[in-house]
C-alpha cells in the first residue's frame, strides 16, 4: 500500500477511526491478492474487485465466500466492507475526489477555489451529520462503516436504515438543479438491487430550483430537505 494514502484520507476529512479502518481492509486484501497499485497499472484491479462481490441474493442460497480473503463472520458484510475500502483506494490510485482531482493547468483557478471549497463544506456537513443523524431522522442508523458506500453509479454520501428499509442520503452544498435527482436516484436503484429491501432517498441542500422540486414531487420515495447555517460569536477574553 503507497505511504501516501494516509494523507489522501485526511484531505478527504474522514474520521480517524475510518482512516484506521480504511487502511486496514487495504492491507488485509493486498494480503491475499497482492499489491494493488500493480493490479491497478496491469488493468486487473477490477478483477479484484468483481471477486469482492456478494449479493443478498447469494447469501440466501448460502453461497461460499467466492474471493481469495480468509475471515470469520458475515460473508455479505465483510466482502462488502473490502469491496468498499478497494474502490475508495482505486479513487486515490486515479487521483480522484478532493485535492488531486484539481491538478490541470488549464483549470481557470477561481473555478477550481470555488469546487475546493464546496468539497469542503460537503464534507464537513457530512461530518456533522453523521455525528447528529437522528437530527434528520430520529429512527436513522448508519449503516455504512464511516465511509462513502460504493455502487455502481458512485458513491453514496451516508447510507442508513431504519424500520422500514435503506435510507439514501445525499448532501450537496449550496442550490442544486435537477441532476442531483439522477444522482441518488440511480444511488437508491443500484441499493435496491443490492439488498433486496425497499429504499428511500433524502437529498439535502441549501436550495433546490424548480425542476428539482417538480422531479422530486412525483418520486414518493425521495425527500427534499434543506440545511440552514447558524453562526455564532463569542468575545475573546
Amino acid at each position: 500500500m503507497r505511504q501516501d494514502y494516509l494523507q489522501w484520507l485526511e484531505e478527504q476529512k474522514y474520521a480517524e477511526g475510518t482512516q484506521s479502518a480504511q487502511i486496514h481492509r487495504v492491507k488485509k486484501v493486498e494480503e491475499f491478492y497482492g499489491d494493488l497499485e500493480e493490479h491497478f497499472r496491469q488493468n486487473t484491479l477490477q478483477d479484484v474487485i468483481n471477486s469482492l462481490q456478494y449479493s443478498v441474493f447469494d447469501e440466501r442460497a448460502r453461497k461460499p465466500n467466492p474471493s481469495k480473503i480468509v475471515f470469520n463472520g458475515n460473508i455479505r458484510n465483510n466482502l462488502q466492507s473490502y469491496k468498499n475500502a478497494v474502490v475508495r483506494y482505486e479513487k486515490f490510485l486515479g487521483g480522484g475526489f478532493f485535492e488531486r482531482e484539481f491538478t490541470s493547468d488549464n483549470v481557470n483557478s477561481d473555478i477550481e477555489n470555488q469546487t475546493k471549497q464546496k468539497f469542503s463544506l460537503e464534507r464537513d456537513m457530512q461530518s456533522m451529520l453523521r455525528n447528529n443523524i437522528t437530527q434528520l431522522d430520529e429512527n436513522l442508523r448508519i449503516i455504512d462503516d464511516g465511509a462513502e458506500r460504493s455502487v455502481d453509479s458512485g458513491f453514496i454520501d451516508i447510507t442508513c436504515e431504519d424500520d422500514e428499509g435503506i435510507v439514501i442520503v445525499e448532501l450537496k452544498a449550496g442550490k442544486v438543479d435537477s441532476r442531483a435527482i439522477g444522482q441518488i436516484l440511480g444511488y437508491m436503484g443500484d441499493t435496491e438491487l443490492e439488498e433486496d429491501r425497499p429504499v428511500r432517498g433524502i437529498l439535502i441542500a441549501h436550495d433546490f430550483d424548480k425542476r428539482t422540486k417538480a422531479a422530486a414531487r412525483i418520486v414518493p420515495s425521495l425527500e427534499l430537505r434543506q440545511y440552514s447555517i447558524e453562526f455564532k460569536f463569542t468575545s475573546l477574553e
